[in-house]
């Protein structure tokens, strides 16, 4: 055994640390993306497969159509509750074990999705069925979000936070990938007619892998150095007193975490909410509702394909773009990169749609990855910025609900809100309300403090 004179030692630790981040970055990217996967497979079928499905079949599109989104925003509706329940089991017991219920959750609605019978097999049984899973499907998203985004950033040395937390993030643009991928695989190598009776099932079945997933987290992942450390501080808080023999008065019971994040943090959670609107509204319009008003025939007609394809291609270069941006903000600072990303992507809320109905290919491809590129300056450094955001006993709960609860106010309407838009005043107002968004998560970012450098092993923060 090396001497500690030879610095041998100290030097296996750190690849030794090494090596567990980058085992624990991988396996959060492995479970997001399928998680995630399964949250988009619904906005992508919501916009393509189930206006025709489990509706009625006399109903106009444009109904039909809005109708279905306002199934896809039910799952919007139920993330602050799974972020609430998932939070304050997180904060109790573990980011792990919580993190593991979220993706056995996940996996099991939506492969019951792709068992669902249509309209036309069990009447209106079919579209309630659909709500009810796809509020399961909120549920587990809301809690998977802050389970995986702690579990890497509180595991990451702090001057790679922003860096490791962007594999948490990763997960987003990998779902729409293996999302468009799988309708793409499929939707070439079966029939039109029999891929919507049950061709497009295929995908949602597919998801059952999630149930692996959580078994190798459950397996081979440990907590976070800074749950564990909170956990080991109580244990010793407990052992002085019991050492001291002096008598303590009984102390009242644990407040939730949640009620405590909220009493502490107040105002951080509102503003982390508003801060999280500008990529919200930009992601489901550039993911889900583009695909709608290309391949509709009351919008551009092109082939679904078509869009699939310019969804996919832009999804993956947003990727290495939230990477860069992640890493930027571990040098220069979260708050920066943050407001560049917003500004952009309000500015590109114009140029979108007049590159989309040129109906060409390139353009219409240029215009969505350019939204997704701003959109992921944003996103890359978030993971970081709202963990920092929180003490480590409320942290969980804190971060997942200024997160779950910007997404109701941002995502849960941005297709509905959208198609409305399309339809009452045309498409140039769906880039105004782009720009809106983008207007008010400036605001809010601008209203937040830095947190670069926060310690995240701190008791407490002050309140703000």
């Amino acid at each position: 055994m090396e001497t500690a004179a030879t610095g041998q030692p100290a030097e296996l630790s750190q690849k030794q640390m090494d090596r567990n981040i980058r085992k624990v970055a991988l396996t959060a990217l492995a479970g997001t993306s399928i998680e995630w996967y399964d949250f988009f497979l619904y906005g992508t079928a919501a916009a393509l497969i189930f206006p025709a499905l489990f509706f009625p079949a006399d109903m106009p599109p444009f109904v039909a159509l809005i109708a279905s989104f306002s199934t896809f925003a039910i799952g919007f509706l139920a993330r602050p509750l799974g972020g609430i329940i998932f939070g304050h089991f997180g904060d109790s017991i573990g980011r792990k074990k919580v993190l593991v219920i979220a993706l056995l959750i996940m996996g099991v609605a939506t492969t019951l999705i792709g068992l669902l019978p249509s309209y036309n097999t069990i009447g209106i049984a079919a579209p309630l069925l659909l709500v009810l899973l796809r509020f399961v499907q909120g549920l587990a998203i809301g809690g998977q979000w802050g389970g995986a985004t702690l579990l890497v950033t509180e595991s990451a040395p702090p001057a790679k936070r922003g860096y490791y937390g962007a594999y948490a993030q990763a997960g987003a643009p990998a779902g729409v990938i293996l999302a468009n991928l799988a309708f793409l695989a499929v939707s070439s190598t079966i029939p039109e007619p029999a891929f919507t009776e049950w061709g497009w099932r295929i995908p949602f079945l597919a998801s059952a892998i999630l149930i692996g997933i959580s078994i190798y987290v459950q397996v081979h992942l440990e907590d976070t150095p800074a749950f564990k450390a909170l956990e080991k501080a109580k244990q010793l808080e407990r052992e002085e007193a019991a050492r001291s023999g002096i008598p303590t008065p009984k102390k009242k019971a644990q407040r939730s975490p949640i009620l405590e994040a909220i009493r502490l943090y107040p105002g951080r959670i509102m503003l982390a909410a508003c801060a999280f609107l500008s990529i919200q509204v930009s992601f489901y319009i550039l993911i889900a509702f583009v695909i709608a008003y290309g391949a509709s025939k009351a919008g551009l007609g092109l082939d679904r394909n078509t869009m699939l394809a310019a969804v996919l291609i832009a999804s993956a270069i947003q990727i290495p773009v939230q990477f860069w941006a992640a890493s930027m903000s571990d040098r220069f600072g979260r708050k920066g990169i943050f407001i560049a990303g917003a500004i952009l992507s309000g500015l590109w809320g114009f140029a979108l749609f007049p590159l989309m109905d040129t109906k060409d290919f390139m353009l219409i491809t240029v215009g969505i990855t350019g939204g997704l590129v701003f959109m992921g300056l944003q996103y890359g450094p978030q993971a970081a910025f709202f963990t920092e955001l929180f003490s480590t006993h409320v942290r969980y709960s804190g971060a997942s609900l200024g997160y779950q609860v910007g997404a109701i106010l941002g995502g849960a309407l941005a297709p509905l809100i959208a198609t409305m838009l399309w339809e009452s005043y045309g498409i140039m107002y769906v880039g105004v309300y782009i720009a809106i968004a983008a207007a008010l998560t400036l605001m809010a970012v601008l209203a937040l403090s830095e947190t670069k450098g926060t310690d995240l092993n701190a008791v407490t923060h002050t309140k703000k």
